[in-house]
């Protein structure tokens, strides 16, 4: 399973990456997620940020540990998760666009055994149609937090 999307945001691409890296108060910016606890910091930069996230999804409340495994300020970072025999890789990509940015978030899951493989057959529309629209909230999200001067993710 693989999707991707975008959206294009009103401001630089400096502007977007501070709020899309500021893991510590993404629970401030993002409504479906309820609470983010950092669990390993690295010394610099991104990679190896390592954070438990609890958020809505399908419905129900679901808590994740998700950490940072490539990162390039302020082009992109990629995460990986591991969950119920699955491995989910999902990437936040930033380009210039006009006099703003293209966020393209993007995620794929990989079943780890045959039984998670003939679930993902079975539940695999499902599945892709409601995280589609998870992923679309996000980016409205990020949007409106980045573009809104009110958000309290903007840094001075």
């Amino acid at each position: 399973m693989k999707i991707n999307t975008s959206i294009h945001i009103n401001a630089s691409r400096d502007q977007v990456w501070q709020h899309i890296t500021d893991i510590d108060r993404a629970a401030d910016m993002l409504s479906a997620v309820e609470e983010i606890e950092v669990l390993e910091r690295p010394e610099a930069g991104l990679v190896g940020l390592k954070w438990r996230e609890t958020r809505t999804l399908f419905g129900k409340t679901a808590t994740e540990v998700m950490w940072i495994t490539h990162a390039s300020a302020p082009d992109f970072y990629d995460t990986r998760a591991e969950s119920h025999g699955m491995i989910y890789r999902s990437s936040l990509r930033l380009r210039e666009e006009g006099e703003g940015t293209r966020l393209r978030m993007g995620i794929a899951g990989e079943a780890q055994s045959w039984g998670t493989r003939i679930m993902a057959v079975l539940m695999g529309m499902l599945f892709k149609r409601a995280t589609y629209k998870a992923i679309k909230r996000d980016l409205a999200d990020i949007k409106a937090a980045v573009e809104s001067d009110l958000s309290p993710l903007r840094k001075s």
